[in-house]
């Protein structure tokens, strides 16, 4: 009963982070942006470089490349930092995952 206990505990506190872990991937492969072993490696330094918030907005990054835009030119404290983190992620993902 306890292993049961457990493993519940851990689907329902899991599950909202491995599916923000997995929001760079999932739309790098929609976006046909790169190989399934190219957007994995992309998420592997998405899940080292952005927290799950910026993981989510990112992700719309690929589906509508305005909204990135946007969120450059904001004057908006949360979007300048959600862009210098973006900016660090895609030079990383850049050098490694190439």
């Amino acid at each position: 009963m306890k292993i049961f206990q457990l493993a519940l505990i851990t689907a329902l506190v899991l599950s909202p982070q491995m599916t923000a872990a997995n929001a760079i991937r999932n739309a790098c492969l929609k976006a046909d942006r790169g190989s399934r072993s190219q957007c994995s490696c992309i998420q592997s330094i998405a899940d080292r470089t952005l927290n799950n918030s910026q993981q989510r907005k990112g992700a719309t990054f690929f589906a509508n490349p305005q909204r990135a835009q946007d969120t450059r030119q904001s004057d908006r404290r949360a979007d300048t930092e959600m862009w210098e983190a973006w900016k660090n992620f895609g030079q990383t993902a850049a050098a490694i995952c190439s």
